[in-house]
């Protein structure tokens, strides 16, 4: 079996988006699960101006754009059964829309409590349940779940929450991930540094709460890792990472497996230089954990994670031009999506003939996405005892 590593060193741009009327950062992007014959695959993308473009992916074409107006939308996720297009809005929903369909009007529309301002998201394996988190209105900073399905009995458009978790974090919700196989478990971390894990098939929320994690800092990105994928991985706004095993959670081994506060002080990059994270990208067939960051001057590196650190591997250059904010690795066809500040977005394939075209500049507008760094206790994680 080929190692990431060997694939991630032999990509190729092979096609790069065409400009746009409005050029924006590339903030997020994510790719349909389902593949239909006859029709192409589609990318969503997660714009700076708030809205989301729907991409032909062999191609890199647009082919509709969704907006949250005047609201604005955060993150971008395809469901896993269908092409539905999920983005949470600051007005106070998450909506859906038919990414196949040129049609401005959500499909379906979350309606959250008065005064919330969703501004991460993710829905469950299974299509069943949404969790968006809000930003922190007063002293409230909440984890707000919908029912996602349509049902023959119900087939209004418009949806009311299930119930909210309250009491778990004191300050915005920055990311929302559910456990890739287990639609019951989904991790949440905040501006308040913690990360935590909840079983929300348990009736309230302190029970619901497995375990508390400690990033020190405010949260930007988390995921999950590890075989059966009893591991979580978290990276912070000041470029710290952290990674816990779930697995140690009643045993007397610990459970932090690695704990960095700024990766820019410890990676050897060689000549080379590493400016920020991106995000993580776990390997299932190789149980292997990995992690990309990249330059101001749009280099992109790939990183092997284990409890001794993370160890530069291999580079991707000649691509982008600024800062690169978003990635989406393909397990099938070993391929990868990035997008970056130079508003393009880049199909890299393995072994294939390398494109030329010029590069662009960093566009020199202000980003809409504002992260706000704190420092927390330095307790790395706590675990909740259950009465």
């Amino acid at each position: 079996m080929e190692k990431i590593e060997e694939q991630f060193a032999n990509l190729h741009i092979v096609k790069c988006s065409l400009g746009t009327k409005e050029p924006t950062y590339l903030l997020g992007i994510d790719t349909s699960k389902t593949v239909q014959a006859g029709k192409e695959n589609l990318v969503a993308v997660l714009c700076s101006n708030g809205s989301i473009r729907i991409y032909d992916k062999e191609r890199l074409n647009v082919l509709q754009e969704f907006s949250g107006y005047p609201g604005l939308l955060n993150g971008v996720r395809f469901a896993n059964s269908c092409d539905s297009v999920y983005s949470a809005c600051t007005d106070g929903t998450v909506k859906c829309w038919d990414a196949r369909v040129a049609r401005e009007k959500p499909v379906q529309l979350f309606k959250g409590y008065p005064s919330n301002i969703f501004i991460s998201f993710d829905i469950n394996c299974n299509d069943h349940i949404i969790c968006a988190g809000t930003e922190k209105v007063d002293d409230d900073a909440l984890l707000v779940f919908w029912d996602a399905r349509m049902s023959s009995q119900n087939l209004s458009t418009t949806k009311d929450p299930l119930g909210a978790y309250s009491e778990t974090h004191s300050d915005d919700v920055t990311q929302v991930r559910f456990h890739p196989s287990n639609p019951n478990m989904v991790v949440s971390g905040s501006s308040d540094g913690l990360v935590n894990v909840f079983d929300i098939n348990i009736d309230n929320e302190e029970d619901a709460l497995v375990t508390t994690c400690n990033s020190i800092s405010s949260v930007s990105c988390i995921g999950w890792s590890g075989k059966s994928y009893k591991q979580i991985y978290c990276m912070t706004h000041d470029e710290g990472f952290y990674w816990w095993d779930l697995n140690h959670l009643d045993t007397d081994e610990p459970v932090t497996r690695l704990n960095i506060q700024d990766v820019r002080e410890v990676v050897n990059m060689k000549e080379d230089a590493l400016d920020y994270l991106i995000g993580g990208l776990y390997h299932e067939k190789t149980d292997t954990l990995h992690v990309i960051g990249g330059t101001n001057k749009g280099r992109i590196h790939l990183m092997n994670c284990s409890m001794s650190g993370l160890t530069h591997v291999t580079s991707l250059q000649g691509g982008h031009a600024a800062t690169v904010r978003s990635f989406c690795w393909n397990v099938q066809d070993d391929s990868l999506l990035t997008g970056g500040e130079d508003a393009q977005l880049l199909l890299w394939k393995p072994g294939a003939i390398e494109k030329t075209f010029t590069k662009k500049e960093s566009m020199k507008i202000a980003s809409s996405v504002h992260q706000r760094v704190r420092v927390h206790s330095n307790d790395s994680y706590k675990r909740r005892k259950k009465q």
